[in-house]
């Protein structure tokens, strides 16, 4: 399964660092930027999350609520939270069923070695539930300010 742009959000409940529970539906009234990575405390995925804490002023400005999704156990996103100060909740989605509603469990390939990984992906949606704005495959560089402007038009 796939999402694009015009679609209805998948909702989930999961949970997230710090033994929370997050529930998408809650987050109806609210923009929501919602972005997958791979691996907590891996290079990427840390620059990735330091730039959406950096921007958070920012985002909060036009009440936007981000959420980082990964595999990754909650105790795991506990220690990358704490380690790198930041401001947003982490789900862990460890059985994947969030990846696959969502569209980004897929296959990869390193080294000409293939295997199944979260495609760094992020989805801007509205405060109807609806996705605005859909990135696959995101290069780091830039990104975070992308989604912000995208995230400013709404």
């Amino acid at each position: 399964m796939t999402v694009s742009t015009g679609d209805a959000a998948p909702t989930f409940s999961a949970p997230t660092d710090g033994d929370g529970k997050l529930d998408l539906s809650e987050m109806k009234g609210r923009k929501v930027v919602l972005y997958f990575y791979p691996k907590d405390d891996t290079s990427g995925c840390t620059k990735e999350a330091c730039g959406f804490r950096d921007a958070m002023p920012d985002f909060s400005k036009i009440d936007a609520e981000i959420l980082g999704v990964s595999k990754d156990s909650v105790k795991s996103h506990d220690k990358f939270k704490a380690k790198h100060d930041l401001p947003f909740s982490l789900v862990s989605d460890e059985d994947g069923s969030i990846c696959e509603s969502y569209g980004v469990w897929v296959e990869k390939s390193m080294y000409g070695r293939k295997y199944m990984g979260i495609e760094r992906s992020t989805f801007l949606i509205d405060e109807n539930g609806v996705i605005q704005g859909a990135w696959r495959k995101v290069k780091v560089p830039g990104h975070v300010e992308e989604v912000l402007k995208a995230a400013q038009g709404l």
